[in-house]
């Protein structure tokens, strides 16, 4: 039985998540009552903008990823972990044991929370369990037993629906998004941790008066205030800093290129991401007819993958300024401990940020602040979790590239879920109460604290309006 899933679990991965999802959105919009042909084109414009997403997101990391080489070079970093990337971690993920089972362990995870009432997300984006298999492959490496690994992953899919659910409200009103959350493994435990930051950064005098949106810099800077003109500038100054104009006439192709492909970063990813919200709204309308008519009184989100967010403005700018920033972190904090060089997922940040933008509503100062704080913290779980994550790529018949010994990634290796999960595995008997603890904990204090807010908002709705205050002029 194991091969047969483990099969599929390959076979999925090699069609990847611009195939596979635009056919689980057909068969979820013909489930939901949409005719086939409307379901069908919803599907394949949903895969359409994620093609062009990824191609922009491709174009970042073709052109961040040599200047970030760069700019090691140039700091002098002689760091040992490599960061292999997010695509290099999937292809572990559904590559290990774990990730043979992933799907049919997360679907069970999901449909009974949902049918107990212990969620509001149905995860359609399964191609992103690689995340959850990714935790349990590290799991069952570091604990010797695949049964604990199993458990680890069903876990931190109920963890991550838990965190899209309490996040839900904030993606959906800053992003325009009805209905929808984000259980991604990447965002959804940044965006938690950037509430309790941005309750702190609500009380430094002076610094909570800020006004660093994107509205409010074009504002003061005009036309270099714009998100066209903002990728270029970056772009330049990311450029000197890798190309400081050793060798002047090529380094000056260089830069130029780099600010012109960040410019249209910049520019492209909000239009792609139109694409894909062309494709989801049918299918959106269509799930809430569908809750309102068969489960009254209750309220579903459709989770997706937090591609959907990245072509903000606030959020593109905020990782852009992150890169430099990140690899200043990394020859910082070496002499503390950090010995991961963060390479390939330099690129990726976007989807690190995504919902801690939306919690600090596109301030990008707090968000590089926020991510600055985050990301340097995870330097130490990456490093701590490098061995670990070497070893499980090893045993899923992960080719180590030329020169490395150890790997490791900022996407999955530097996640606080990574280090919380870890950690957990050796407490109790053999991991399971630790691991337990954390999903019941998660889960139920959710379902606590969304409950408790649905009836403060009908309270709110029942108070009677003072005569003379109906809001007419």
């Amino acid at each position: 039985m194991q091969e047969v899933l483990a099969a599929i679990s390959q076979y999925l991965t090699q069609l990847g998540a611009t195939v596979v999802l635009p056919i689980i959105i057909t068969i979820f919009g013909v489930a939901l009552g949409l005719k086939f042909s409307k379901a069908f084109r919803a599907g394949v414009t949903i895969g359409v903008g994620f093609i062009g997403i990824n191609l922009v997101i491709g174009l970042l990391g073709g052109q961040v990823g040599p200047a970030a080489q760069a700019m090691a070079d140039n700091f002098n970093v002689k760091l040992s972990i490599i960061d292999v990337g997010w695509p290099a971690s999937a292809a572990i993920a559904f590559g290990s044991t774990i990730g043979a089972v992933i799907i049919p362990v997360g679907l069970l995870v999901n449909v009974v929370l949902l049918f107990t009432g212990l969620t509001r997300t149905l995860d359609i984006d399964l191609w992103n369990y690689w995340h959850s298999a990714m935790i349990g492959a590290l799991v069952a490496a570091i604990s010797g037993n695949y049964w604990l690994g199993i458990l680890a992953a069903g876990i931190h899919l109920a963890v991550i629906l838990s965190m899209a659910d309490l996040t839900a409200p904030v993606v959906q009103k800053y992003f325009k998004l009805p209905d929808i959350s984000f259980p991604h493994g990447t965002s959804a435990p940044y965006g938690l941790l950037a509430m309790p930051l941005d309750w702190v950064f609500e009380r430094i005098p002076g610094f909570n008066k800020l006004d660093a949106t994107p509205e409010g810099i074009q504002k003061r800077f005009g036309f270099f205030g714009e998100t066209l003109m903002m990728g270029l500038i970056l772009g330049l100054v990311i450029g000197v800093l890798a190309f400081p104009f050793k060798d002047p006439a090529k380094d000056v192709v260089s830069i130029l290129t780099l600010a012109m492909s960040l410019a249209a970063a910049m520019f492209l990813l909000p239009r792609m991401v139109a694409i894909l919200m062309e494709g989801l709204m049918p299918i959106s309308e269509a799930a809430r007819k569908f809750v309102q008519k068969r489960f009254p009184g209750r309220q579903f989100y459709i989770g997706l993958d937090s591609a959907v967010a990245v072509g903000q403005p606030a959020v593109i700018a905020t990782s852009l300024i992150l890169v430099p920033v990140t690899l200043l972190l990394a020859v910082v904090l070496a002499p503390l401990g950090n010995q991961v060089l963060p390479l390939v997922d330099l690129a990726t940040i976007p989807f690190i940020v995504a919902i801690m933008v939306a919690v600090f509503r596109g301030n990008i100062v707090r968000s590089v602040i926020g991510g600055g704080i985050l990301i340097g913290f995870g330097l130490f779980i990456a490093t701590w979790v490098a061995p670990t994550f070497t070893k499980v790529a090893v045993d899923s018949g992960f080719k180590l590239g030329e020169g490395q010994t150890v790997i490791s990634s900022l996407v999955d290796g530097a996640n606080p879920m990574t280090g919380l999960f870890m950690w957990a595995s050796g407490m109790g008997t053999g991991g399971v109460i630790g691991l337990s603890v954390i999903g019941l904990a998660f889960v139920i204090a959710t379902k606590f604290w969304l409950d408790r807010r649905m009836r403060l908002q009908a309270a709110a709705a029942e108070v009677p309006v003072p005569a003379g205050e109906s809001g007419n002029a």
